[in-house]
């Protein structure tokens, strides 16, 4: 089937992309209407963005102030990260996706004014980097200087814009500053390999190759893939100890690597990377690699929130010390877990292009997993504050957040993060997840996020397609789909059934499909549809007791619970006072119940139950076991996203599990 040129105004323009199963639909075609996404949507929209601009235009931020330092429109000095650049372009990233949806003059005049500033902050030769610009650095003398991070944000970003808006101010700049890369980079120097270490810039090079059709930032992207891990190890002397080997995926090249090493944004970043030039190249060896690297993450170091980063420092040995990121297979801490806010949504990331590039249900699983949980915890329910860290019990006593500076995980979301990567990127990804809700297929269209929403958009042989879906999921397991406008001959509606939705059922205007409803899979529905036709897919959300892996040492007789795609926590607020969280065991035979409470935590489903409270004082590192008694507690649990936000407590996601 020849592929129309409808569909290059997507985040990711895969339209013409040689090695995908699924295509992107447009920016905008989907919007949400009402229910879950539709209010973190207007939330995004009313409050995250514009809070969050204030923060980094002003002195707190001083992102802004950084470009017009660097610019020569005032005078100051660089404050901030040395990543603070694209962290603003994140922002931006952000603003264009509210844009796109509710088409506010006000936002594009202020980016095109920001837009501006920023063109004159670039130096003649294509060259940006605030910091290292105002602070007169070497270029290119220190892997810390996060060079390449900066330069792959604002790349996506111009290319977002363009696509948008259809205005070329900031891809000219990004088209300047990839020329300038290329030039850099284009013969591998072996001293500049370590350099891309944080590869947002791959992704970025994908996006501007298929918004350019210019083959050199493809080229680009590819040397970026092969340069990791392509340099002996003597030549990394000159870099702290911290960013060689196994800590940046520097010790293997990607095409033979066989474990998720190192740091888990940069690692999900590179496969992300990775995964779109292989939808580009058709290079086989870097799917096989993709391949064992997602079983890797996915199956033996991932979090039950789809949340990655096991600790903040550990080490194999002392040439391979690692920082937020992967130690060994099934080795879960929960209250020191890092879980890096950056890495659930970069897991996010690679996920929807292995979606994509397969068509494989199991990845749009893990995105959801990561969305309701993983990745929203970052967030607080008014939209201003934030976890950088997120792990999965917060008991206080053990280690507090104010100790010293490696203890990042808090029992309270911060107003600001001195590293401010992680609240930009959670909402551009809220701002941008309508884009995620639909694919389409050769002859089809695929439904993938469930949520109230509108979708006008073109298939891929250029024919209208209008739907709507209703639901109030993912409170309830019941999903319509309504045709509104379709194409005369069949076509197919692919439905994801959640690897959770054991017993799911397809309706077609009420009457039972004989469709095979696999969790974990897409149902396939062909045939010609008309207007007014209702697909109704009905999931029997039930509540279920997880347990871990038996090498989870951690959670090892334990249990916690889960409902559709909803992690489910227990807080201190829920529990009498002076309540040790240590001290909640849940009784398996617990009858466990849902309620949706609208006014409560932005409304949401909480789980009414029983749990049994330990009692007994104890004290000393080992003591002698006498028995203990427990005392039954009405209370309720609540969604893992939405913890923390009636004041300090603390939390635990698993639970020793008594019969």
């Amino acid at each position: 089937m020849k592929i129309r040129h409808a569909h290059q105004n997507a985040v990711n323009a895969n339209s013409q992309s040689p090695h995908v199963t699924f295509r992107s639909i447009n920016i905008g075609d989907c919007q949400w209407t009402e229910g879950f996404w539709a209010e973190k949507f207007e939330l995004a929209e009313k409050i995250m963005v514009p809070h969050m601009g204030e923060l980094l235009k002003g002195d707190i931020g001083h992102a802004y102030n950084n470009f017009k330092i660097a610019a020569g429109l005032i005078e100051g000095e660089a404050k901030g990260m040395l990543w603070h650049d694209g962290d603003f372009y994140k922002w931006m990233e952000a603003a264009t996706y509210i844009y796109a949806i509710n088409h506010d003059a006000s936002i594009l005049n202020e980016l095109d004014e920001i837009i501006e500033v920023i063109n004159k902050a670039q130096q003649d030769d294509g060259y940006l980097h605030t910091h290292i610009q105002i602070l007169g650095l070497d270029r290119w003398s220190s892997v810390t200087h996060h060079e390449l991070y900066n330069s792959g944000h604002l790349i996506t970003g111009a290319c977002i814009y363009h696509r948008i808006t259809g205005r070329t101010n900031w891809l000219d700049i990004a088209k300047k500053h990839a020329d300038y890369l290329y030039g850099v980079f284009a013969s591998k120097p072996e001293s500049l390999a370590r350099f891309g270490f944080n590869p947002s810039q791959i992704m970025a090079l994908v996006e501007l190759y298929r918004t350019t059709r210019n083959d050199k930032y493809l080229e680009l992207a590819d040397i970026f893939v092969t340069m990791r891990g392509s340099v002996p190890m003597e030549l990394h002397s000159s870099v702290p100890y911290w960013f060689t080997g196994d800590q940046c995926q520097m010790k293997t090249p990607l095409r033979e690597e066989t474990e998720a090493v190192g740091h888990a944004v940069t690692a999900m970043y590179l496969y992300a990377g990775a995964a779109d030039v292989y939808s580009e190249t058709g290079d086989k060896t870097l799917l096989d690699a993709l391949n064992r690297l997602w079983q890797s993450a996915t199956q033996k170091k991932m979090y039950l929130t789809g949340a990655l980063g096991q600790v903040h420092h550990g080490a194999y040995d002392d040439q391979n010390m690692i920082h937020e990121g992967f130690i060994d297979d099934y080795l879960m801490p929960n209250s020191t877990a890092y879980n890096e806010t950056c890495a659930s949504i970069a897991n996010a990331m690679f996920n929807w292009r292995m979606l994509g590039i397969t068509g494989e249900a199991k990845y749009a699983d893990i995105i959801e997993l990561v969305l309701y949980n993983g990745a929203m915890v970052g967030i607080s329910s008014d939209g201003k504050k934030y976890f950088y860290a997120n792990p999965l019990r917060m008991n206080h006593g053990q280690r507090e957040y104010s100790d010293h500076c490696d203890c990042t995980e808090s029992a309270d979301r911060e107003s600001y993060i001195e590293c401010f990567c992680c609240p930009p990127n959670l909402v551009r990804t809220i701002a941008q997840v309508s884009s995620w809700a639909y694919n389409l297929c050769d002859n089809g269209v695929v439904v993938n996020i469930f949520g109230s929403n509108k979708l006008n958009t073109k298939m891929l042989d250029g024919s209208s397609l209008s739907l709507t879906q209703k639901t109030q999921y993912p409170w309830n397991g019941k999903v319509d789909v309504f045709i509104d406008e379709c194409k005369d001959e069949a076509f197919e509606i692919l439905l994801r059934i959640p690897e959770w939705a054991d017993g799911a059922k397809i309706f077609v205007n009420g009457s039972e499909v004989a469709v095979e409803t696999k969790p974990g899979s897409y149902a396939r529905i062909e045939r010609r549809w008309q207007k007014g036709d209702c697909i109704s897919l009905d999931m029997p959300m039930e509540i279920n007791l997880v347990e871990g892996h038996p090498r989870i040492e951690e959670v090892r007789n334990q249990v916690a619970i889960k409902r559709g795609p909803l992690v489910y926590c227990i807080e201190s607020p829920d529990l009498p006072e002076n309540t040790k969280i240590l001290d909640v065991y849940l009784s398996v035979k617990s009858q466990l119940s849902a309620e949706y409470r609208p006014e409560f935590l932005g409304g949401v489903s909480v789980i009414t139950g029983r749990v049994l409270l330990r009692s007994d004082d104890r004290v000393g590192m080992y003591r002698k076991f006498d028995g203990f008694e427990l005392n039954t507690h009405e209370t309720i649990f609540v969604p893992y996203y939405a913890w923390s936000n009636r004041g300090t407590s603390e939390m635990t996601v698993f639970m020793p599990a008594v019969l």
